[in-house]
């Protein structure tokens, strides 16, 4: 599988931003178990790249890598 960057850097603050939020609900018990569900966007905005967006041909990234 070839895994080129296709997250723009504003979707990646986004995904992180969001991705610790939830993290952070879940750790503190407020939304339950499922905001775990979290560190999937935090990783998705750490490493660039998302699969959802190759299967959907989306590409935020303004350079292609």
């Amino acid at each position: 599988m070839n895994m080129k960057i296709n997250a723009g850097t504003p979707d990646r603050v986004v995904r992180v931003i969001v991705g610790l939020g939830l993290i952070a609900l879940a750790a503190t018990g407020t939304v339950g178990a499922w905001g775990w569900i979290g560190v999937v966007p935090v990783l998705t905005g750490a490493v660039g790249f998302c699969p959802a967006y190759t299967l959907l041909g989306i590409n935020t990234c303004k350079t292609s890598s």
